[in-house]
């Protein structure tokens, strides 16, 4: 089970200060720094009608989850990327993106979001603070049944749901943004 959800500043702190708190936090629970990684979202829009849109993602920890098809073409400057620092604690890992600042969160030992969602918001809660209340809609509104990590389409429609945010916020038309 995976959860990507975007963290507030703290109060009074600077983006890296909250970054620097937050990666104080996971040290402190025993959590393990670990290589880094990046997700990203190409926005590709089709050829003779820019109205049809194509997300292209990847992510370093599944490199091979990446669809492109030759009837679109790139829109330019809408490229979003997230790199950050990966922790490991016990059955957790934590991905904590170093701008933008959100947080990826995957428990391994359950696939069935329903029954892990209690354990992994209270762990997420132990550094986050109460912020973190409700299951991540993808899983809200899905049959009951099993997280496939290999997949992916579970984690990328956390991440296309918090890039549309982060655009939305921060993006002005003819643009890039790299969050980093």
């Amino acid at each position: 089970m995976l959860s990507v959800c975007q963290v507030p500043l703290a109060d009074g702190k600077s983006m890296q200060q909250t970054i620097s708190i937050l990666y104080n936090k996971l040290e402190q629970l025993g959590a393990v720094k670990q290589e880094r990684f990046t997700v990203d979202c190409e926005t590709y829009h089709a050829t003779g009608n820019p109205t049809i849109l194509l997300y292209v993602m990847h992510n370093s920890k599944t490199p091979l989850s990446c669809l492109l098809k030759s009837h679109f073409q790139n829109a330019k400057g809408l490229k979003v990327e997230s790199c950050g620092s990966h922790y490991h604690y016990y059955y957790f890992l934590i991905k904590v993106v170093s701008r933008g600042i959100s947080v990826e969160v995957m428990y391994c030992n359950c696939v069935v979001p329903g029954d892990c969602w209690n354990l992994m918001k209270e762990f997420m809660q132990s550094f986050l603070g109460p912020s973190i209340t409700e299951l991540p809609s993808v899983f809200a509104t899905m049959p009951v049944g099993l997280y496939a990590p290999a997949d992916c389409v579970d984690t990328m429609t956390q991440y296309l749901k918090l890039f549309s945010k982060v655009r939305k916020q921060q993006v002005l038309p003819g643009t890039t943004l790299w969050v980093k």
